[in-house]
């Protein structure tokens, strides 16, 4: 039988260790409350998800600069996207009014359907969209929705719900889409969306679509705009599509013509980025340096057969031949100078690199253009051809117009240091030509417009020549009637004399693959004309002994250097 005491003491263990169990507990949890609460990741794109607040729309809008380019570990862009892509249904469903925050300007408003004229309203950036008049200097950036749109909505209503938004989405990697990701330096102009939506309707295949003028400063040359719609159907969370919208390009501004409503952008792309300028310097680096290889060949090749042949000396045609490989020799020795060295030197230098260039490129257009007149004089005209000193005058005209242009345009001081920039307006390419500054009508009248004259004549030469070489009766008397190759192969050499090469250039605009093409093959001319060279003065003897029966086809050979 235990005693009184023996039970005290039995009694009091027990409740000092009560006491020091509850003493343990209640540091745990003073332990846990003092531990600092897990942040939960706004990004993901969950915890705000229907929920737009002003406390939510920036909790969200804070992932616009979290989730970028190079990290987007704790970013779900789809459901980030999906976040804002809703929120006009909110604006919609609750008939907010207006929201007017940093990075979000929306407004709703109800619309009549019976209007009796198109509605214009504003998407300037620092204000919320409201109807404003047509005035299109007073409100550069807006939106113009067709009387139509609302007259096909009579028949069910006669007032309609009508949201606008204009969201900057800033430099992240929202909105961007696997579009912008592949494409080196493409973005979103401004970063800039504007939303359109209609009392929760789908609008889509309008007879006469909206239009959106997105105003902007002068664009470098090297970048190209595009009208596109974000596009909920393209990949697991949407892409940018310019299916059903048009562009206008306009000084300053831009016009988007589209025929439904959704979320719009105007995209910036680079025509030519810094990988792309300088793999293009480099084909033409290699293609200039092999042409000027065999046009030295070429240029060995006639003097040797002045030394050997007494009727060289007469004969004006290889004259013509070896004054274009030397103008062309001459434009690829300047230009391996111009984008072989740096911008480091002196304006006058830069001047003077940039007259030298332009004036050997006249140069060899004038030649071009020469060998057009000769050939014409040739096969086309053929009698009263006779020209007292008729080289010397090609002569002066080959060498002496490109001389006067280029004192008249290095008299207006056009010449300089001119940049290629790529899509941040970064240099990639500088060499001495046209200066920046120079007014835009030295470059186009001394350059394109005096290469579009020896295109038009040296292509109208051509085909006429082409013409005779496939009509002519001989040409396929006594044979079948199979493909007449040796023609074929006369108007292809004819035609590295005219410059065909150089009329590449027209389709350059088409895009990215045309403009190597233009690349390789012009850069390679002096090759073809090497070829062409040979083939006329050292011709094969099987070609010697068909040479009777040929016909007037052949004659083109004979004729170009007689």
């Amino acid at each position: 039988m235990m005693t009184p005491r023996v039970l005290g003491v039995l009694l009091l263990s027990r409740l000092l260790l009560w006491a020091s169990g509850m003493e343990y507990s209640s540091n745990k949890q003073e332990q846990a409350r003092r531990q600092p609460e897990q942040p939960r990741n706004v990004c993901l794109g969950l915890i705000n998800k229907g929920q737009y607040e002003s406390f939510h729309l920036e909790n969200t809008a804070s992932c616009f600069t979290k989730c970028t380019q190079s990290g987007n570990e704790g970013c779900n862009l789809e459901n980030l996207q999906r976040y804002w892509l809703e929120f006009e249904h909110h604006l919609l469903e609750s008939q907010s009014g207006i929201v007017n925050m940093s990075f979000l300007k929306a407004a709703v408003q109800n619309v009549s359907t019976n209007v009796s004229e198109d509605l214009f309203f504003s998407l300037t950036p620092s204000q919320v969209p409201g109807q404003v008049t047509e005035d299109e200097r007073e409100h550069p950036d807006r939106v113009r929705l067709p009387r139509s749109l609302f007259e096909s909505l009579q028949s069910n209503r006669s007032e309609v719900l009508l949201a606008i938004t204009v969201l900057d989405t800033s430099p992240g990697n929202l909105f961007k889409g696997p579009q912008l990701s592949l494409e080196d330096g493409s973005r979103v102009l401004n970063n800039r969306l504007v939303g359109l939506s209609l009392g929760g309707i789908s609008v889509s295949r309008l007879a006469e679509p909206l239009e959106i003028t997105f105003s902007h400063q002068h664009l470098p040359s090297n970048m190209s705009l595009s009208c596109v719609f974000w596009d909920v159907t393209k990949g697991s969370a949407g892409d940018w599509s310019s299916t059903g919208c048009s562009t206008e390009l306009r000084a300053k501004r831009t016009v988007c013509r589209c025929d439904h409503l959704t979320f719009f952008a105007l995209l910036l792309k680079p025509i030519l980025d810094r990988a792309t300028v300088q793999f293009l310097v480099r084909i033409s680096q290699a293609g200039c340096g092999a042409s000027m290889i065999f046009l030295a060949f070429t240029i060995v090749l006639y003097a040797v057969l002045r030394f050997y042949r007494q009727r060289f000396k007469s004969e004006d045609a290889p004259k013509i031949h070896v004054a274009l490989s030397m103008s062309l020799f001459l434009l690829n020795l300047a230009f391996f100078v111009s984008v072989g060295h740096g911008p480091e030197q002196s304006d006058a230098t830069c001047w003077v690199r940039g007259a030298v260039f332009h004036y050997f490129l006249l140069c060899t257009f004038t030649w071009m253009g020469l060998e057009a007149f000769h050939l014409y004089l040739l096969v086309i005209k053929v009698f009263n051809t006779y020209f007292g000193h008729y080289f010397l005058k090609l002569s002066l005209v080959g060498w002496g117009l490109p001389a006067l242009i280029v004192f008249g345009t290095g008299s207006a001081g056009s010449y300089g240091l001119y940049a290629i920039r790529d899509e941040s307006d970064v240099t990639t390419l500088e060499l001495c030509w046209f200066r920046e500054k120079a007014t835009a009508s030295a470059l186009y009248t001394t350059v394109h417009g005096y290469f579009l004259v020896t295109f038009l004549f040296g292509a109208v030469v051509l085909g006429l020549v082409a013409w005779k070489i496939f009509t002519l009766p001989s040409a396929t008397a006594g044979k079948g009637q199979g493909p007449n190759w040796k023609g074929v192969f006369t108007v292809l050499g004819l035609s590295s004399l005219v410059g065909v090469t150089w009329w590449l250039a027209i389709l350059t605009p088409l895009g990215r693959s045309t403009i190597y093409v233009f690349a390789v093959f012009n850069s390679l001319q002096g090759v073809f004309i090497f070829c062409w060279f040979t083939t006329l003065y050292f011709p094969s003897r099987s070609a010697r002994a068909s040479s009777s029966g040929t016909g007037r086809a052949d004659q083109v050979h004979t004729m170009s250097h007689e």
